[in-house]
């Protein structure tokens, strides 16, 4: 940590960047400052675990597109965006600060011949910084309304990277003392549905801490929801990049090597 109270992210992220104790990202070096959008805890509250939780206003911040102009100019040719995301610590009614939740609207062209064979966008996310708990959750296109066939949860911390399959709806949870910082690339050509969260209250858990002692309680707006397995972050090399080399470097470098994020594999890494 500096002097004034910033941890510097450079060296995983590839920027000039530092955050500081509130979850404010500070731009260095000239590099072009993007107001973050703000989540905060009045729009969050559909949501969550309890929906009339006190807590402080802005739980989290999203950066879009950042990055130098010249290789933003690159690589969204492609259709791609690299963003950043800060999530603040602490409780909200017992429940660890989270994001909102949202699926990725299908590919176009990507359709079969049966429920469920159309393929959604694809994401890839590195931690910078704290811990994160990605809890994913894949509909079940056979089942009843708001039935899923896979729920899993995956622990990242700093370098870790997890490529969110398409299919797969995703919450981050900052069970963490310190601000979770994270970084992901994405096709910048949709956007994210958050309907289908906002209309279940929220993923198909919530994450509570109580006396110490963390847990999942089941959202009971889901019907019989599968238990939560445990899943594991994705190695680079599986989808061919390099691990050790910040993503934006690889991005700005090689844009071409992230094509999987408009035209996902069927065959891709799991969690």
């Amino acid at each position: 940590m500096s002097a004034d109270g910033t941890k510097d992210l450079e060296q995983l992220s590839g920027l000039p960047l530092r955050v500081d104790s509130e979850g404010r990202v500070v731009f260095a070096e000239g590099l072009p400052q993007v107001a973050p959008q703000v989540r905060t805890l009045d729009e969050m509250r559909p949501v969550l675990y309890n929906q009339t939780a006190t807590g402080p206003r802005e739980l989290y911040y999203m950066y879009r597109n950042i990055g130098w102009p010249e290789d933003i100019a690159v690589y969204s040719r492609r259709s791609l965006r690299f963003d950043l995301t800060v999530l603040r610590p602490g409780l909200v009614g017992g429940e660890y600060v989270k994001t909102a939740g949202h699926y990725h609207p299908e590919v176009p062209g990507s359709g079969g011949a049966r429920p469920g064979d159309a393929l959604t966008y694809p994401e890839l996310y590195q931690v910078l910084l704290g811990r994160a708990h990605y809890l994913l959750q894949r509909p079940d296109p056979e089942g009843a309304p708001g039935a899923l066939e896979d729920v899993v949860v995956v622990e990242a911390g700093p370098g870790d990277c997890l490529y969110v399959p398409p299919g797969y709806g995703h919450v981050t949870i900052n069970p963490g003392p310190e601000p979770l910082v994270m970084v992901n690339v994405v096709d910048g050509s949709f956007s994210s549905v958050y309907g289908p969260y906002r209309e279940r209250h929220g993923a198909v858990y919530y994450e509570i801490e109580e006396h110490g002692r963390s847990y999942f309680v089941e959202n009971d707006h889901y019907p019989e929801p599968p238990e939560p397995r445990l899943g594991r972050t994705t190695s680079l090399e599986d989808l061919g990049l390099r691990s050790g080399e910040p993503l934006y470097r690889q991005l700005a470098s090689a844009p071409g090597a992230f094509a999987f994020l408009s035209s996902p594999p069927r065959d891709g890494p799991l969690p």
